[in-house]
C-alpha cells in the first residue's frame, strides 16, 4: 500500500486513470477502499479510471497479491483434462498462469515465485481520450521511404480533439473526429534519401525522434527506417537428382535492407532470478557484452518474459537483431475461449508496444511446444486432444500478430518449417529453424555437430561450471567438490554433471582439482560450440543463423550459458568473440565417405575455410601450423585467399592421417 497526496490541477481532467504495467500476476487493486480490479496476466498493461475515486489531498492505493502457486493449481485442478507442464517447474499447473514459466524452475534456474510491479504505476490525466497505442509503418522504396505513424486513441465520448505528430523534424496537427471507444488517427511523413538502421558489422543505426501528443498526454519514440524480411523459400529442385525429394529443403534468412545477414548470437534469459536486481547496468553490461563478441542476435526465448523497453532500446542503439518469442515453452496450453481470449489480449498489447523497435526480426509463437507432443504420457496417448488445443491457441494469436504488425513475419514456433507448417521441426534440419541437443542431451561426441546442416540453428548447447570465484559466492571451503550437496544443489540439470565429466574422458585427461575441473569444464563448452558454429557458419548461405543456448544465467549455477552470473565472461565468451568474428578462417575436422577403390570408406578429414561476413569481396593470408604435443612445429604453410563477398572460400582439405610431414 502507499499514501500519495492528488494535486487539485489532477482532478481538473475529465478523465484519470491508474496505469499498471507488468504485475506479477494476480493481484487486486484497491483505491480508498474501494476495489478497482482484479489481474491475472503479467504481460498486460492495466488500466482502470480513477477519476471518481480520487478526493484532494491524501489518498492510498493498495495492491493485494495472491500465491501465483494456488491460483495456478486451482485452475490446473478444475480443468477438465490434464495439461501436461514442463518437469523443470516445480510447481504443477504454472501453464495455466500468464507468467514467467521459468519462475517455478528450469534446468537452469532456481524455483523463485516472487510477485510485485516491476514496470510503471501512475496516474495519468487524460481530456475526453487517452492515448493507448502509437505505431509506425514503414514503404520501401530507392531512395525514399513513407513513414505513417497511427496514433490509437480511447474516448471516453464523442468528441473533436487535435492530435499532434512530429517527425523527422516536422509537424502534422489533426483534428480528429472521435467516437466513444477505439479510434485511429493518422499522419503521413515522406523522406527521401533516408538515413538506414542496419544490424551491427553492416552499416550504422541512425533513430529518428517521433513524438505523438493530444491534449496534455504525449508518448515519445525512436524509429530505425529500415526493411526486414524473413526468407522462408523452399529449395528449387535439384537437377542431379534422378526424382525429387519429397519434401524439399526451405530455407530461413533474416535480410534486412536487401542484404542476407547471417545472425550470430545466443538465447536470452530473464537477466535475474529477482526482479529488483534486474537494473539498467545489468541489461547494458549484457547486450554490450554480446556486441563485443561480434553477435548480431539475440533469440529472447519464450519461457521467460517480453523484456522492458529498456533491453530493445539498447538493441536498437546498438545494431542486435532481436528472434521475439511469444511467452509459451515446453508445455501444453489450456484451449479454453477465455484462456485463449486472454492471450490474444496480451499479444496485442506487446506487439503494439513493441513493434517500433527496428531490432525487432519477427515475432515466434513459442519455444518447443510443438515437439513437446512427443514428450508426455498424455500427449502421446490422445495426440488429436492436445493437437487440436494447440492449434486453437496457436492460430489465434497468429491471427492477432498479423492484424497487430502484419509487417513482420509470425513464425509459428521454434524449431518449425516457418508459416503454415506444423511439422515437428526438431529432426528436420533442411527446413526452417532447427534445435540440436544430440551432443548434450545425447552424450554424442562433439563431432556429431559436424553430421547435421541446419538452415538456422536457433538452439545448441553444452554446459559448464561458473568460475572458482563465482562458486565461492554461494559454496564455503568444505563444499568445493562437485559432489557435494551446495554443488548438486546448483546443478538443476538432471545427470548433467555426469554428462561433463563422461565428456572429459573422450578428450582430456581428468583435472587434478577443483579449480582445474571448473577451468576444464569451460573449455571443454567452449570447444563445443566452437565446433558447432564454425562448421555451420562455413555452410553459408545454406545455413543462416547460430544462435547458441545460452547467454546469461540469472543465478550462480552450473549451465550453458557464456557469461556467469555477475558478469564474467566464461571461456564460451572469448571464444565466441573469434568464432562470430566478421572475418574468419575455421578448420573443421570430420569424418566424410570417400571411394577406396570400389566401396566406400569411412576417412576423417580437415577441411580449412575462410568465411566472411562483409558486403566486399576481400584477400586474406591463412596460415596453418601443425604442433606435436611437446609445442614443436612439424608444419607450416600460408595460403593467401580471395573470399567473396558475404562468402565461404574452401582453402584446403586434406586427410587428417596426411597432416603429419
Amino acid at each position: 500500500s502507499k499514501s500519495f497526496v492528488v494535486p487539485e490541477e489532477l482532478l481538473a481532467y475529465e478523465s484519470v486513470y491508474l496505469n499498471a504495467e507488468m504485475v506479477d500476476t494476480v493481484a487486486t487493486f484497491e483505491l480508498n477502499g474501494t476495489v478497482l480490479g482484479a489481474v491475472d496476466n503479467m504481460f498486460q498493461r492495466h488500466r482502470f479510471d480513477v477519476r471518481s475515486l480520487l478526493r484532494e489531498g491524501e489518498n492510498t492505493l493498495s495492491i493485494v497479491f495472491d500465491s501465483a502457486v494456488k491460483a495456478a493449481a486451482e485452475r490446473g485442478k478444475a480443468a477438465g483434462y490434464p495439461v501436461p507442464n514442463i518437469q523443470h517447474n516445480r510447481f504443477r499447473y504454472m501453464n495455466f498462469l500468464r507468467k514467467p514459466q521459468c519462475h517455478t524452475g528450469w534446468d537452469w534456474g532456481p524455483c523463485l515465485p516472487v510477485a510485485g510491479v516491476y514496470g510503471d504505476l501512475s496516474l495519468c490525466g487524460a481530456t475526453a481520450a487517452r492515448i493507448e497505442h502509437v505505431y509506425a509503418t514503414q514503404e520501401h522504396t530507392e531512395g525514399h521511404c513513407d513513414v505513417t505513424v497511427t496514433a490509437e486513441l480511447i474516448a471516453r465520448r464523442a468528441t473533436v480533439q487535435d492530435v499532434v505528430f512530429k517527425f523527422d523534424g516536422r509537424r502534422r496537427k489533426v483534428t480528429a473526429d472521435l467516437v466513444a471507444g477505439v479510434n485511429q488517427v493518422k499522419a503521413a511523413f515522406s523522406l527521401r534519401n533516408p538515413r538506414l538502421w542496419w544490424p551491427v558489422g553492416y552499416g550504422e543505426q541512425p533513430l529518428y525522434e517521433l513524438m505523438v501528443s493530444s491534449g496534455e498526454q504525449s508518448v515519445n519514440k525512436r524509429l530505425g527506417l529500415r526493411r526486414m524480411e524473413i526468407i522462408n523459400v523452399e529449395d528449387p529442385p535439384d537437377p542431379a537428382l534422378k526424382e525429387p525429394k519429397p519434401l524439399p529443403g526451405k530455407s530461413m534468412t533474416v535480410r534486412v535492407n536487401g542484404a542476407d545477414v547471417f545472425c550470430k548470437g545466443a538465447n536470452w534469459i530473464p537477466p535475474d532470478a529477482l526482479p529488483s536486481r534486474q537494473t539498467p547496468e545489468l541489461y547494458r553490461q549484457l547486450i554490450g557484452d554480446a556486441v563485443d563478441a561480434n553477435m548480431n542476435m539475440l533469440r529472447v526465448w519464450g519461457g521467460g518474459k517480453y523484456e522492458r523497453e529498456l533491453f530493445y532500446s539498447l538493441c536498437d542503439e546498438l545494431g542486435v537483431l532481436v528472434w521475439q518469442d511469444m511467452m509459451f515453452a515446453c508445455s501444453m496450453y489450456p484451449a479454453t475461449d477465455a484462456f485463449i481470449a486472454d492471450c490474444c489480449t496480451e499479444v496485442e498489447y506487446q506487439i503494439k508496444r513493441l513493434r517500433d523497435h527496428p531490432c525487432i526480426a519477427l515475432w515466434c509463437g513459442d519455444n518447443e511446444v510443438i515437439g513437446a507432443l512427443k514428450w508426455y504420457t498424455e500427449t502421446k496417448r490422445e495426440r488429436d486432444l492436445y493437437l487440436v488445443a494447440y492449434d486453437r491457441l496457436n492460430r489465434a494469436i497468429g491471427k492477432v500478430a498479423a492484424e497487430a504488425d502484419p509487417t513482420r513475419m509470425f513464425w509459428p514456433s521454434s524449431p518449425s518449417d516457418g508459416p503454415g507448417e506444423f511439422r515437428d521441426g526438431w529432426r528436420n534440419f533442411e527446413r526452417g529453424d532447427s534445435h540440436y541437443w544430440d551432443v548434450w542431451h545425447g552424450g554424442k561426441p562433439f563431432e556429431a555437430f559436424t553430421s547435421v546442416r541446419p538452415r538456422f540453428c536457433s538452439e545448441f548447447g553444452y554446459q559448464s561450471f561458473p568460475s572458482l570465484e563465482t562458486v565461492q559466492t554461494f559454496a564455503e571451503e568444505g563444499d568445493l567438490n562437485v559432489s557435494s550437496p551446495v554443488l548438486e544443489h546448483h546443478q538443476r540439470n538432471p545427470g548433467g554433471n555426469g554428462r561433463i565429466v563422461s565428456m572429459f574422458m573422450r578428450y582430456f585427461r581428468m583435472p587434478s582439482g577443483f579449480d582445474q575441473f571448473l577451468y576444464l569444464s569451460q573449455v571443454q563448452q567452449a570447444l563445443a560450440i566452437k565446433t558447432a558454429v564454425e562448421y555451420w557458419r562455413s555452410l553459408k548461405p545454406y545455413c543462416m543463423g547460430t544462435l547458441y543456448w545460452q547467454l546469461n544465467d540469472n543465478w550462480p549455477v552450473a549451465s550453458w550459458s557464456s557469461i556467469e552470473y555477475g558478469g564474467k565472461w566464461k571461456q564460451l565468451h572469448y571464444q565466441a568473440r573469434r568464432f562470430y568474428a566478421p572475418v574468419m578462417a575455421a578448420v573443421i575436422q570430420r569424418p566424410v565417405e570417400r571411394m577406396d577403390g570400389e566401396k566406400k570408406v569411412k576417412v576423417m578429414e580437415v577441411h580449412i575455410r575462410a568465411i566472411s561476413d562483409v558486403p566486399e569481396p576481400c584477400r586474406a593470408q591463412i596460415r596453418m601450423t601443425l604442433w606435436d604435443l611437446n609445442g614443436k612445429a612439424l608444419r607450416e604453410e600460408r595460403y593467401n585467399v580471395s573470399i567473396p563477398a558475404n562468402g565461404v572460400a574452401d582453402v584446403l582439405t586434406i586427410p587428417v592421417k596426411n597432416l603429419a610431414p
